[in-house]
């Protein structure tokens, strides 16, 4: 009944996510929503009678039938959560809470993907654009330094007149998370969520304080940003154009190509198995009207196979988000392949190990074949962006949700003014606006709003984790380490057979320690030794 409805439930978000303002697939949606809450609904009592039953009993039961060894590490996660599971009557009154779980989430995306009047804007160029999220994420990157910043004032001046709406949006999610954390006997909504894995509170804490003790390298970044811009000071809107002014396009069929190139060090049969997905239309490539923004991956089709939903701008920027988008359809395929349906779902804090990793691939494969120093800069500047992006930028969200989740753990109101305020004090901290590092208009601290993920409470900071552990594995490959390569895959095909945490300290990255993100600041910062190595040759 899992699989199947999961089937069905991809099914129906992938068409809303095809056209957000075609109400017949909201009402499909919907439909899939109600049927999966009464689903929840009708198998409550399971987790209940299991933990009646008692671990020694089903341990005996596991080793006397055979059949029910796929079942050992489910069955582990449902008795060690004891301590947080309520009886049958609780437990069935929880699953019907579940039709009004994560409203706030569904009234964000329709608002902000179909209902909001974006702006239209005339750039530089004479140029007029529909200021969307896509359209945002394309234009941000102006080369005219009055264009950024028209596209930003204009962009998050219209998030500041939603300010009070999205306010209410995300304090319902953020009392959802602490109703539930408090109704599974949690001490707060971190807890809580992080414990849904087993993934330690240390590996959190150790995160924001290994970022906040490696600021001087982010800021050192903007520095060399500004140098190379050429801006005698960084602005928040000058973070995003390309280091290098560049007139490449790479077309999809480009952008296949290289993805296809660069993923050579993963095995032939890993590079099959992606060319049959980029020829048989698993991936939804362009942006229209009313498709949903951004980018993702669905994988839980267990028995068709995974799908891709791009933007795609013919930009290098979109030539890293397919890698990063396929390197999670390719982790769905070999844990599919590998695990029964049992354990083939992964969560979050391994998905974002393998979409990073070949993120490293491609921009390996890039510099070895690039022909002059100016495409050289191009990539390594991406690259800086990306981890800015990935570990500074998703750290800052994570310190952000822990700040904003304890006060409403405390009891404490939350109104969008008083989340841009929290948000004001972070994003100024990390962007070093106190050292003149980069000046930030107030304006722009409603970006908050603009965060679809701040819905999924405490998923950002995986992406952070993960590009720190991804930067570790791929020094293990690139180095020829012995046997490195197969624990890599072996982690991708084992799905969600173990917790998450003890699988990639197995494969030999511990994320409760400081080791991977120092080696990724370490990354950080040789890219940069590079660059200026090349802007020295130049003088």
């Amino acid at each position: 009944m899992g699989k199947r409805y999961a089937r069905m439930n991809l099914y129906s978000s992938e068409q809303l996510a095809g056209d957000t303002g075609a109400a017949a697939f909201l009402e499909l949606s919907q439909k899939a929503e109600v049927l999966g809450a009464k689903l929840n609904e009708a198998s409550s009592f399971m987790n209940p009678e299991i933990l009646r039953l008692g671990k020694n009993k089903i341990a005996r039961f596991v080793a006397q039938d055979a059949s029910l060894k796929i079942y050992r590490h489910p069955l582990d996660e449902i008795l060690r959560l004891a301590p947080h599971t309520l009886d049958s009557e609780g437990e069935s009154l929880v699953a019907q809470f579940g039709l009004m779980s994560g409203a706030g989430g569904s009234a964000y995306s329709i608002l902000t993907n179909a209902d909001i009047p974006w702006p239209t804007i005339k750039l530089s160029t004479g140029e007029e654009v529909r200021l969307d999220a896509s359209a945002y994420t394309k234009h941000r990157e102006a080369p005219n330094r009055d264009d950024r910043k028209r596209v930003m004032d204009a962009f998050f001046g219209t998030f500041k007149t939603y300010e009070r709406t999205l306010g209410v949006t995300l304090y319902s999610q953020l009392k959802e998370a602490a109703v539930f954390a408090k109704v599974r006997k949690y001490p707060d909504s971190v807890t809580s969520a992080l414990d849904a894995n087993r993934v330690p509170v240390a590996v959190f804490d150790m995160l924001i304080k290994q970022t906040n003790a490696n600021l001087p390298t982010l800021h050192r970044y903007f520095r060399l940003r500004a140098r190379m811009l050429g801006v005698p000071q960084m602005r928040y809107y000058d973070i995003y154009p390309p280091l290098v002014h560049s007139d490449i396009k790479f077309p999809l069929g480009t952008a296949k190509q290289l993805v296809l190139e660069a993923m050579a060090p993963l095995g032939k049969e890993y590079v099959a198995t992606l060319d049959t997905g980029f020829n048989s239309r698993w991936m939804d490539a362009y942006p229209r009207k009313n498709k949903l923004s951004g980018a993702h991956m669905a994988g839980t089709a267990y028995d068709v196979h995974p799908y891709v939903l791009m933007n795609y701008n013919d930009d290098y920027e979109s030539v890293t988000t397919m890698a990063h988008e396929w390197g999670h359809a390719m982790h769905s395929y070999l844990a599919n392949h590998a695990q029964p349906y049992v354990t083939a779902e992964y969560p979050i804090f391994i998905a974002e190990i393998a979409s990073t990793f070949d993120e490293q691939l491609l921009l390996d494969n890039v510099l070895k074949n690039a022909k002059t120093d100016d495409e050289r800069m191009l990539y390594l500047g991406s690259a800086l962006e990306g981890l800015r992006g990935t570990f500074f930028r998703q750290a800052m969200f994570a310190e952000f949700e822990r700040n904003i989740h304890a006060s409403v753990d405390r009891g404490e109101p939350l109104a969008g003014e008083a989340l841009t305020k929290i948000y004001c004090d972070i994003l100024k901290r990390y962007h070093g606006a106190a050292e003149g590092v980069v000046d930030i208009d107030d304006a722009y601290c409603v970006e908050w709003a603009y965060i679809p993920h701040f819905y999924n409470p405490f998923y950002v900071y995986q992406y952070a984790t993960s590009i720190a552990a991804s930067s570790q594995f791929s020094q293990k490959v690139g180095r020829g380490e012995s046997g490195a390569l197969k624990r890599y895959l072996d982690l991708l095909r084992a799905g969600g057979s173990d917790y998450p945490y003890e699988l990639v300290k197995t494969a030999g990255v511990d994320l409760a320690t400081p080791a991977p993100y120092q080696a990724l600041v370490a990354r950080m910062n040789a890219i940069m030794d590079e660059i200026e190595a090349i802007l020295a040759k130049r003088k």
